[in-house]
């Protein structure tokens, strides 16, 4: 079993901290990396920043040197680039003002740049990563436990994964399709021809481009680069599929901070879906509190039974499947058991 430590006060993460022995995985002069989700522009469900910030002095206390990451999204929005981005987490509150640590976007301007980590998985043998991950000695993700339309929940383990991953693992990650072109909307600017690595598009008799998929690597570079929104990502991968992914690619990105890395999840303003919408749902359950661990699937699968307890909007004893009936969230937590990131088994602590 996995100890997962909880208090019921939001403001007391400071305390959470002490209790779960976080400090045990940072050093004098580590950089530390804080994973956060400064949610996309108009959603207001994010962690905020008042709340999470009592973590910066916690780490500086110890010498560590903590700062703000985030990679950038795979789709057109309010952090698809690194200034947007940061000019997002300013308006959502998160500057060293305010929080006393900067921040720092893991994948370069436009989420082109990435490390590779080989791995030995079902799905993958080398993961794409936000490259500032790998010059970090500590890693302490801090999670907005919520529900989501393709995994059932977003926690410990979809922060990670999908959270650092670079454009490219994150097409990898969500599309078993590859880009396809908006041939209405291609303006035949060249710019996508232009940034294929491997040259698979060119321009068909109408000099619009044309992706060949025989030899398409799934990076999104074209996705990125095209300004007119004339190449879309493919979201065909089954839940399933996209959830073992992102198990996989938690566990590359866990297994570059073996003893190094803890995880935190805020359970509240637990909305239906991810906070990278610019909007959110009514929560679906009261806010229940803050949870700490050195297992990403232990405290994920806590975040989990602690939901489906509470009573609250929605109804059943499992309110995510009531809330996304098509999606079976286990199936994250199953292989990421599987693959060694963690284990559902877990004792839970009161602080």
């Amino acid at each position: 079993m996995s100890k997962v430590y909880i208090t019921k006060d939001l403001d007391k993460v400071d305390k959470l901290f002490d209790a779960a022995g976080i400090g045990s995985v940072i050093e004098k002069d580590d950089f530390v990396a804080l994973k956060i989700h400064f949610g996309e522009r108009g959603n207001k469900a994010f962690v905020k920043p008042n709340r999470a910030k009592p973590v910066v002095k916690k780490v500086k206390a110890l010498g560590g040197r903590p700062f703000w990451t985030d990679a950038n999204t795979l789709y057109k929005g309010s952090r698809s680039d690194t200034l947007a981005h940061l000019q997002t987490a300013f308006d959502h509150g998160y500057t060293y003002g305010k929080t006393g640590a900067h921040v720092l976007i893991a994948d370069g301007l436009e989420g082109k740049a990435f490390k590779k980590i080989k791995v030995d998985y079902k799905y993958f043998k080398e993961l794409f990563v936000a490259p500032l991950i790998m010059e970090t000695e500590s890693l302490i993700s801090i999670a907005h436990f919520k529900g989501h339309e393709v995994t059932g929940f977003g926690g410990a383990i979809k922060n990670i994964s999908m959270g650092l991953a670079s454009r490219a693992g994150k097409q990898q990650m969500h599309a078993d399709v590859k880009p396809v072109v908006l041939k209405n909307k291609c303006t035949s600017c060249g710019r996508c021809l232009e940034w294929c690595p491997k040259n698979t598009i060119v321009w068909d008799k109408d000099k619009k481009a044309e992706i060949h998929l025989d030899k398409c690597i799934g990076c999104a570079e074209c996705i990125v680069t095209c300004r007119f929104d004339a190449i879309e990502m493919s979201w065909a991968g089954a839940s399933n599929s996209v959830q073992e992914k992102m198990a996989e690619y938690a566990a590359g990105v866990a297994s570059k901070f073996r003893g190094k890395a803890a995880y935190i999840n805020f359970i509240c303003d637990v909305s239906e879906n991810c906070d990278c919408y610019n909007f959110n749902s009514e929560p679906i359950v009261p806010d229940i509190g803050i949870l700490a661990s050195f297992d990403p699937v232990a405290i994920d699968q806590a975040c989990v039974d602690l939901v489906n307890k509470t009573e609250g909007r929605i109804k059943g004893k499992d309110k995510l499947k009531t809330v996304w009936p098509s999606v079976d969230w286990s199936t994250q937590l199953k292989h990421a058991e599987e693959i060694g990131l963690g284990t559902i088994k877990y004792e839970l602590k009161v602080i």
